[in-house]
């Protein structure tokens, strides 16, 4: 038994925070913004809409593109580092009861932006072993929960949202995900660190005083990590499976900065036709942000059942991960 890649679905909140908006909140600018990172808006969650609430839309839509019903799904594996409650219960089970899913294995995956690709692993690993015939894998987000809107090194950034995917169980070995590599290295973990609340700062109003509970992040030394290390994994994923970059049809990286993509693109001589870029519109959306870009190109026509998909990321952890798969929607 193999695992294709079914469905894609994703939901974008209405609310647009554009870099215009951002100027008048902190000392940044427009250009500034742009020539740096690429990113002209994102998307912020209404103050009532959190993050299960988009990522059960974006799966409601995953599901019904597979032309299932919600009773069809037997796992539901949830990326994200934005839950709904902290700890428990995970956000995972909260979207099951919001589709009205019952009695399946639900749980969350903690790897920052790599979050998603992790979940592949995952839905692969427990199809391919005979235990799930269709997992829903979601990438969800409400970033603007962790971010402090006076540090300019971050809250131009970060973004809202939500992607989700069906994998599906096939005998048809052309449909099968081909390969997913994950990894981590958590001596890096100060460079992308969401220092409390948790056992090393529990909640305390000096953890509020000091902004502990907001995202905080090394971005210069993260830049640099990231380029070194998204171009050795995409070569490595590719010769591992005897793979030319120009048989890629969608290059479909992490949406972080406009820089690091370019930089790596590049360096895998990646044509613009291959590469997608949605960092303009979203910013970054951690875990949503892969998802997110399937789901762009699939309702703009550009995605085709058959094409050949690469997926690249890196998050907080440090962790990261590629994947090579067709796409087997319809």
């Amino acid at each position: 038994m193999f695992a294709k890649f079914h469905s894609i679905g994703a939901y974008a909140p209405s609310n647009v925070l554009s870099n215009a908006d951002l100027e008048k909140m902190v000392d940044t600018s427009d250009e500034w913004i742009l020539k740096r990172t690429g990113i002209r808006e994102r998307r912020i969650a209404n103050s009532d809409e959190v993050t299960s609430d988009m990522g059960a839309i974006a799966s409601k839509i995953a599901i019904k593109r597979a032309k299932l019903e919600p009773q069809d799904i037997d796992l539901i594996v949830c990326a994200t580092v934005t839950p709904d409650y902290f700890n428990m219960p995970s956000t995972a089970c909260i979207i099951a009861d919001k589709l009205g899913v019952r009695d399946v294995q639900a749980f969350d995956i903690s790897a920052a932006c790599s979050g998603f690709v992790y979940g592949l692993s995952v839905a692969k690993a427990f199809i391919e072993s005979g235990m799930k015939k269709h997992v829903l894998v979601i990438g969800a987000e409400k970033f603007s929960s962790i971010v402090d809107y006076r540090d300019r090194t971050t809250c131009i950034l970060f973004g809202d949202g939500a992607g989700a995917c069906v994998i599906s169980a096939t005998e048809d070995r052309s449909e099968a995900i081909i390969d997913v590599n994950a990894s981590a290295d958590g001596s890096y973990a100060d460079f992308l660190v969401t220092p409390a609340p948790g056992s090393v700062n529990p909640l305390t109003q000096k953890v509020l005083d000091e902004g502990l509970n907001f995202v905080k992040m090394r971005g210069n030394e993260t830049f640099k990590l990231a380029v070194k290390t998204l171009t050795k994994d995409v070569r490595d994923i590719l010769k591992k499976n005897g793979i030319n970059s120009s048989d890629i049809d969608h290059f479909i990286p992490h949406q972080a900065n406009y820089r690091i993509i370019k930089a790596v693109g590049d360096a895998l001589k990646m044509t613009e036709r291959q590469v997608v870029l949605t960092i303009q519109k979203y910013g970054n959306t951690s875990a949503a942000s892969i998802p997110m870009a399937i789901n762009d190109i699939y309702e703009a026509g550009r995605l085709k059942r058959g094409e050949l998909m690469l997926l690249d990321t890196f998050g907080g952890g440090l962790t990261w991960a590629s994947a090579i798969l067709p796409f087997g929607g319809d």
